[in-house]
């Protein structure tokens, strides 16, 4: 069956909806738009002036790849929550990019207040901190007409994407620039399969098959120094208040593929299965070790997806698209082929193009739009693969089917609504036996 590449009429006014939403609040502050050229964001020089929020291994890889990418930046200013990774962080890009990086004592911003002195300072900002705080920092470095890098996944929680969908809209409007950390976009072997794809080459895409599968990521033991509220943000990426688990956090590449493949068209709902069965140590925090979710399209396309994070079992990082004329297979950053349906290899992408790194390629290309006033703006994509995990990651964590518009307007939060501080107590705390409480499919709600 041939599914549309655009939906119903009724149905695509309410994704116009989603998609506009924000610039409806934003039409009043219209004026002239903004010149973005060499020296607009560079003080009448050609040096861009690259400002890091989040000095993690993910934040100084993205700014080691931006460096690499133009040797007319600076590494001006950072940012974390904890002074010891800005210092770490710091002295291992110096090593490799000298004096290249300009980061003085006076702009290194330690605390959960530290992201406005990088955006006050900088041309270009680089956003990969916790998850949580990815939408609203994106959004006030847009609203400071900075360009902006935000690490996948941009928000996780509907709010967030509603902010960033803020976001997209006045970076539209005054010309700066929005950068994905959807990797995958910049591999130039699945660039080219992609291209194909929306040729034709093997047919209407009816099936997607989406796997991760892999051992737990980034798991942080306990200091006795640490406040309990120090020790999740620590290990951040194991609750789901600061990260929105591993469906937002690592699914997202291989649907965001997906959509890709599929012009960006959402599904219309999604359901799902996952919970805890093997990794039930402290570390893991609040998060799942496994779920499914089936992504549903009107014209009878689905989507599956499966993520899995446990020691000793099968590995995989695929993504199988299934058409009525013949397959496409990604692994990761392996040169992409095409079969017949008889599984013989019909095409296979450039070995040597497939190897150029997807990291140093999108700043590449960012930094270099800049420069030619024509900013990257994907917003809007960035917003459509956000929203696809974060409903499916509720989907799997509430037991329900979730309609696409139902999970937009439902406007889902994590909690704390407050400020967050680090002398608060978090919203979720250990039991007597260390662990902490995690979402009970069929009892938890949205």
């Amino acid at each position: 069956m041939s599914c549309p590449l655009t939906p119903p009429v009724a149905r695509r006014e309410s994704r116009r909806t989603f998609l506009a939403q924000s610039t409806l609040w934003v039409s009043a502050l219209a004026g002239t738009q903004l010149a973005v050229s060499r020296s607009a964001h560079a003080a009448g020089s050609d040096v861009l002036k690259l400002g890091l929020i989040g000095c993690g291994g993910r934040g100084s890889g993205a700014a080691a790849d931006a460096l690499s990418a133009d040797p007319d930046t600076v590494l001006w200013a950072m940012a974390d929550v904890f002074a010891d990774k800005i210092e770490s962080s710091a002295e291992a890009l110096r090593g490799t990019f000298g004096e290249r990086v300009q980061v003085e004592p006076v702009r290194r911003y330690a605390g959960l207040e530290g992201y406005q002195g990088v955006i006050d300072q900088c041309d270009v900002v680089l956003i990969a901190c916790a998850s949580r705080f990815h939408a609203p920092y994106g959004y006030s470095a847009v609203a400071a007409k900075k360009h902006v890098f935000i690490e996948k996944p941009a928000a996780i929680d509907v709010v967030g994407v509603h902010q960033l969908l803020e976001a997209d809209a006045l970076a539209k409007q005054q010309g700066t620039g929005i950068l994905a950390g959807l990797t995958y976009r910049f591999h130039l072997g699945r660039r080219e399969a992609v291209e194909r794809i929306h040729g034709g080459e093997i047919g209407e895409i009816v099936a997607i098959q989406c796997d991760f599968l892999r051992a737990p990521y980034g798991l942080v033991g306990r200091r006795a120094q640490w406040s309990e509220t120090e020790y999740q943000f620590r290990n951040w990426y194991h609750f789901s208040w600061l990260s929105g688990d591993d469906i937002p956090q690592s699914l997202i590449h291989n649907l965001d593929s997906a959509l890709w493949a599929v012009r960006d068209e959402p599904p219309v709902s999604v359901y799902g299965l996952g919970g805890r069965s093997t990794q039930f140590q402290p570390e893991m925090g609040t998060s799942f070790d496994h779920a499914s979710v089936i992504y549903e399209y009107a014209c009878g396309r689905r989507i599956y997806g499966a993520v899995r994070t446990s020691v000793g079992c099968f590995g995989n990082n695929i993504d199988v698209f299934h058409g009525t004329k013949g397959r496409c297979f990604f692994a990761a950053f392996a040169p992409p082929r095409f079969t017949d349906l008889a599984g013989n290899v019909t095409w296979q992408a450039d070995a040597e193009r497939s190897k150029v790194s997807p990291y140093y390629q999108e700043h590449l290309e960012f930094l270099q739009s800049i420069r030619d006033g024509r900013p990257l703006q994907h917003g809007r994509q960035l917003a459509i693969s956000t929203l696809t995990c974060v409903l499916g990651q509720l989907a799997v964590y509430t037991g329900q089917k979730i309609a696409w518009e139902e999970g937009l307007q439902a406007r889902f939060a994590y909690p704390p609504t407050e400020a967050i501080r680090l002398d608060m107590t978090p919203p979720v705390l250990p039991g007597p036996d260390g662990l902490y409480p995690i979402a009970q499919p069929g009892m938890t709600t949205m």
